[in-house]
């Protein structure tokens, strides 16, 4: 691997200091650094490549920063299976789960062969507005449908390959991949899935109707919400956390398997379990 992207989370001055020492520790390795344009502006780096620059040219990607800064990323890169190495400086981290003190020896061994991957089912969201489809996202953790602060319980008719399951009464509803199951989902009373089952989860937030319990589909599901509640208040489509969309009256959306997956270098010191015990500090008093 001779190209490697460096992005980071621009707000940690953490970041900064690392991403200097990480280009320099490539160059030395007559390694090509790409570096996000407003990164490399921050840390005075002279190269300025544009992301779609580097989204073509990158062979490995090297993420600075939390789980928010990696889904941003991956949304990016999607549809392409270059590999992302997350090293974690946010709170939780069960997606950037390398350390800073793991990055060289770990990115040596990748720069050596290939790197242990873990790939991870992503979501293909499609809004329909008056029957057609008018936007098309991929998303690696969940989709929200969320009502605004002040709203009243929505109805969320939800069908699953056309088929009814319910209009849940409820604040809100949460679709998410098994990647997604530790974010929101789990938050809201949903499952912990491994990661690399193929399924889907539908959790409900806050139900009028106790019995509406979380539900686990298969990944072959076509999962359609349609608001089914008057809109006089707003109501909001949020993809990954951090994009949202106001939705009108009569929209629909899809939710489905998308067909590219999110490759995540893993690392080789502990498994998914020990993640889980440590990210949720289980056992602890």
């Amino acid at each position: 691997m001779q190209k490697v992207a460096i992005f980071a989370k621009m707000n940690d001055p953490r970041c900064q200091g690392i991403a200097s020492d990480l280009i320099k520790w490539l160059e030395e390795r007559n390694r090509l650094p790409l570096v996000e344009p407003n990164l490399a502006r921050l840390i005075g780096h002279s190269a300025l490549e544009s992301e779609e620059d580097i989204r073509d040219q990158a062979e490995l990607v090297v993420v600075l920063g939390g789980d928010g800064t990696l889904i941003s990323v991956a949304r990016l890169f999607s549809g392409l299976s270059v590999p992302i190495l997350g090293v974690n400086l946010g709170s939780l981290g069960f997606l950037t789960e390398i350390t800073v003190e793991e990055l060289y020896p770990r990115l040596e061994l990748c720069l050596q062969s290939a790197p242990r991957v873990s790939a991870r089912m992503m979501l293909m969201v499609t809004l329909f507005r008056e029957g057609k489809a008018k936007e098309i996202y991929n998303v690696l953790n969940d989709v929200v449908f969320n009502k605004g602060a002040l709203a009243r319980i929505v109805d969320l008719e939800t069908r699953i390959n056309k088929q009814i399951l319910t209009t849940y009464k409820a604040d809100g509803l949460i679709v998410a991949t098994p990647t997604g199951s530790t974010g929101y989902s789990m938050s809201a009373g949903g499952p912990i899935i491994h990661p690399q089952m193929s399924c889907i989860v539908i959790t409900p937030i806050c139900p009028h109707t106790l019995t509406n319990r979380p539900i686990v589909v298969t990944d072959e599901s076509i999962i359609s919400v349609t608001i089914a509640s008057s809109f006089d208040e707003k109501v909001y489509l949020t993809l990954d956390g951090q994009v949202g969309i106001e939705l009108q009256e009569g929209d629909s959306v899809e939710v489905r398997k998308a067909l590219n997956k999110t490759s995540l270098v893993m690392s080789r010191s502990r498994d998914y379990f020990e993640l889980l015990r440590t990210k949720l500090k289980w056992g602890e008093r």
